[in-house]
């Protein structure tokens, strides 16, 4: 596995998986470093580790935009021993403490057909979860450099962070904002989706820099257009529902093509039916 490298602002920089192109962003300090999500096993952990050290050698604080194999599963190699401050949403941290081997399972399930090597690589990868949790918010200094780490509200899980650095105007999405494939709505809250793109959105300007969880980093009206796109897919889920239709119906209709429309619709019949 080659790990693409970008820097898209001052000492900001994507590594870019290319298996799922999940990113990886480095926030380098003066005297430290903070890492935003990890990838998928112990093997892709310990080439991303390498990919880091070419960049810095600050000590790392790491931060896991939510709970997914792909952003976390690597926490163990990249922490260390004894481990670095792992930071997470209090949700995602007890998913990861309690449930490690559902998640596991989880995960193998999903990729063992299209990847098999890599649903084998992670089924015997140590997990880590997270020593310090979000609530809502939390404020670090990273090498002189402010961080904000913020929960906007339940999206693409009931979980999802959201990492802003200020002062070069960079937004990390995580898995809220895709750029490579429509948004995945398997564990998502797509009639509260909306509402969570608009919190991150008021931490942008018309410069901000949003690296997604996956593909491309994009611009603000990128954000806006898939928000607009987020908005016009609850208003079906509940238009449907309230006429009695079946969540088929919506997906005929709805961006983001059939398949993960279906799967939004029948998230959001859920929630709608009150069993979320």
């Amino acid at each position: 596995m080659t790990i693409d490298v970008i820097e898209v602002a001052d000492r900001v920089h994507v590594l870019r998986e290319p298996l799922l192109r999940v990113n990886v962003t480095l926030v380098v300090g003066d005297d430290e470093a903070l890492l935003v999500d990890t990838l998928s096993s112990a093997g892709q952990a310990t080439t991303l580790a390498a990919a880091i050290r070419a960049i810095t050698d600050r000590p790392l604080t790491l931060v896991n935009t939510h709970h997914h194999y792909d952003h976390c599963f690597g926490n163990a190699v990249l922490a260390g021993d004894p481990p670095r401050p792992v930071y997470a949403h209090e949700l995602a941290a007890a998913a990861l403490r309690e449930q490690p081997e559902r998640l596991r399972r989880e995960a193998y399930e999903e990729l063992h057909e299209e990847h098999p090597a890599l649903a084998a690589e992670l089924a015997d990868t140590p997990l880590l979860a997270p020593t310090h949790t979000v609530h809502t918010e939390t404020a670090l200094e990273v090498g002189g450099r402010r961080v904000l780490l913020r929960h906007p509200g339940r999206g693409h899980t009931d979980a999802d962070l959201v990492v802003h650095v200020p002062d070069v105007d960079v937004l990390v999405a995580g898995d809220l904002v895709e750029q490579s494939g429509p948004p995945a709505f398997e564990d998502s809250y797509p009639l509260q989706w909306p509402d969570a793109v608009a919190d991150l959105l008021r931490l942008t300007t018309a410069g901000t820099v949003v690296v997604p969880g996956h593909g491309d980093p994009v611009d603000v009206e990128f954000v806006r257009a898939q928000h607009a796109e987020l908005a016009k897919l609850a208003w079906l889920i509940r238009a449907a529902h309230t006429g009695g239709a079946p969540p088929e119906r919506v997906a005929a209709e709805a961006p983001f093509g059939a398949r993960a429309a279906l799967t939004a619709a029948r998230r959001g019949y859920t929630e709608l039916n009150g069993t979320a």
